[in-house]
C-alpha cells in the first residue's frame, strides 16, 4: 500500500465540502435592507437543508429572505438570496484556516475535519500522520428526485463525520473519502481498478449485494477491512477482511430461542402456505424445533373463529409468531388478537423492529442489534453545533449508526475486536475460514 501524507483540515458540509467553501467567495454579492447577501442559482439535486449547511446559514434565515420558498419550495435554476450575516458597514473578518484541497472524484470527495475551519492562502505544515478511510453509500446525488433511503444515507454520513471528529487527537488526523456508489457494480469496479483507494486503511459502506463481491476482493488483496452496515447475507467464507454488522437470521433465532426457553410460554405459529413464510420466521421455526421448543400451528381461518381459544393457554402467556415481517400483511389480524386479550388471554407478538412506529397496543418481543443504552445528550449537542438543526427522530437512528460503526471500524484497524457505541455495540466473531459477524444481538420486550 502506498504511503501518502496529507495536510488537511476541512469545512464540514453534507457533500463535496471543500469545493463549496471556495465557491462561496465567487457568488455575486448584493445588499438587501442593509444586509449583505449572496445571489445563488439553485443547482440540481440540492435541498434547502444542504444549502444551509454549505453556506453555514440557518434555514430560517434563508426563508426570511426568500419567503416564496415556504409555499412552493426550491426550483432548479432559480436565483435565491443567501445572507452572509454581515451588516453593511461592518468590518469584514479575515478567514483563516489551513487547508489543502483533496483529489476530486466524479462523485464525492469529503475530508475530515475540525468544527471551526475555513480557508487561507498559506498552508501551515502539520506533522501528524493521517489515517485515510472511505465511505461508500448510495447518496443518489445524480438523481433529480432523491428517495427517503438517500436521506437516511446522508444522516449515516453525518454521524460518521462526527465520529472522526471525536477520534481526532494530537497525534493523528483523519481523511474521509466519500463516494456515491449509486446501484452500480460498474462504479465499484472502476474504483477498484484505479489507484484511487491505494492509501485507504478501511472502508465503511456498500448496500447492494452486486457491489460487495468486487469490493471484498479488493479489500482482501490489499488487507483492508470492509465493514458492511446494512447487509445481513454477505458471503463471508474466505473473506477474512469482511465485517458484517447486521445479525443473521440464525443469530437472531438463537437469541430468541434462548429467551423463549427462559420463559414459560405457549408458542403459537400462524399457519400459512410455506411459500409465504418469511425467511426469518422459517429459520426461527427450524431453530425452535432444534432446541426442543414446541409450538402449535394455527391456520389463519381459525384465528377469525371463536374456537381460536382452543389453541391458546389461559394459564400462560401466549407468544404469537406471524408468517411475515411486513406490517401491512398482518395488521388486519391484530384486532382479533386484541379481542382475545380483552377476553383475558395474555398475548405477546413476535414482532419486527419496524413495527414499533405503528403503535400496536399488544405487548411485543423482537431481536435487535441496536443494543446500547448510553446517554446521547452530548452527541445531540454536537450534532446541532455542526449541522445547525435537529436530526430526524427515528428508531433506529441512522446518524447514531454511522457514528458507532465508524468508531468500530477505527477500533478494528487498531486491533480491537469490540467497540461500545451510543446506539450499537459491536463484538466481532469470526466464522470458520472466513469473515466476521457482529454477535451483539439481544431480545427486547415492549
Amino acid at each position: 500500500m502506498k504511503s501518502k501524507t496529507f495536510i488537511v483540515f476541512c469545512l464540514l458540509s453534507l457533500l463535496f465540502v471543500q469545493a463549496k467553501a471556495q465557491e462561496l467567495l465567487n457568488y455575486p454579492l448584493d445588499t438587501i435592507n442593509g444586509e449583505e447577501v449572496y445571489r445563488y442559482q439553485v443547482e440540481k439535486s440540492i435541498g434547502l437543508y444542504r444549502i444551509g449547511v454549505n453556506f453555514d446559514v440557518p434555514q430560517s434565515e434563508i426563508i426570511r429572505f426568500n419567503p416564496q420558498l415556504r409555499e412552493r419550495g426550491l426550483h432548479y435554476g432559480e436565483t435565491i438570496l443567501i445572507p452572509t450575516g454581515r451588516k453593511i458597514g461592518e468590518k469584514k473578518e479575515k478567514i483563516e484556516v489551513p487547508i489543502e484541497q483533496p483529489k476530486e472524484t466524479d462523485t464525492l470527495a469529503v475530508d475530515t475535519l475540525l468544527a471551526d475551519t475555513t480557508i487561507v492562502d498559506t498552508i501551515i505544515p502539520d506533522p501528524r500522520p493521517v489515517m485515510e478511510l472511505a465511505l461508500m453509500l448510495p447518496f443518489e446525488s445524480h438523481q433529480t428526485k432523491r428517495s427517503g433511503s438517500a436521506e437516511r444515507m446522508m444522516e449515516f454520513y453525518q454521524g460518521a463525520l462526527l465520529a472522526l471528529h471525536d477520534l481526532q487527537n494530537d497525534s493523528l488526523r483523519y481523511l474521509l473519502r466519500v463516494y456515491d456508489t449509486e446501484r452500480s457494480e460498474r462504479r465499484i469496479a472502476e474504483l477498484c481498478d484505479t489507484t484511487e483507494l491505494d492509501s485507504v486503511r478501511g472502508v465503511l459502506g456498500l448496500v447492494y449485494p452486486i457491489q460487495i463481491a468486487r469490493m471484498a476482493e479488493w479489500c482482501e488483496l490489499h488487507q483492508v477491512p470492509l465493514l458492511l452496515p446494512f447487509c445481513d447475507d454477505a458471503t463471508l467464507s474466505g473473506r477474512t477482511n469482511l465485517l458484517q454488522f447486521n445479525s443473521t437470521d440464525i443469530q437472531e433465532a438463537d437469541s430468541l430461542c434462548e429467551w423463549i426457553k427462559s420463559q414459560d410460554l405457549n408458542c403459537v405459529a400462524i399457519e400459512v402456505k410455506e411459500a409465504d413464510i418469511s425467511s426469518s420466521i422459517r429459520t426461527l421455526r427450524k431453530q425452535m424445533s432444534k432446541n426442543g421448543i414446541f409450538y402449535r400451528d394455527l391456520p389463519v381461518a381459525d384465528l377469525l373463529k371463536d374456537s381460536v381459544g382452543l389453541a391458546l393457554d389461559t394459564a400462560k402467556e401466549n407468544l404469537i409468531l406471524f408468517h411475515s415481517d411486513r406490517y401491512q400483511q398482518i395488521r388486519l389480524l391484530l384486532p382479533h388478537l386484541q379481542k382475545l386479550q380483552d377476553q383475558g388471554y395474555r398475548i405477546r407478538l413476535l414482532s419486527q423492529y419496524s413495527w414499533q412506529k405503528e403503535g400496536i397496543t399488544l405487548p411485543q418481543v423482537y431481536t435487535s442489534m441496536f443494543t446500547a443504552e448510553t446517554d446521547r445528550e452530548a452527541y445531540d449537542a454536537l450534532w446541532q453545533k455542526f449541522f445547525v438543526g435537529e436530526h430526524v427522530s427515528e428508531a433506529p437512528r441512522y446518524d447514531l449508526l454511522g457514528y458507532d460503526l465508524m468508531r468500530a471500524l477505527v477500533a478494528w484497524i487498531n486491533g480491537e475486536k469490540e467497540a461500545k457505541g451510543l446506539q450499537s455495540d459491536v463484538r466481532w466473531q469470526q466464522i470458520e475460514n472466513g469473515g466476521w459477524q457482529n454477535e451483539c444481538v439481544r431480545v427486547i420486550e415492549k
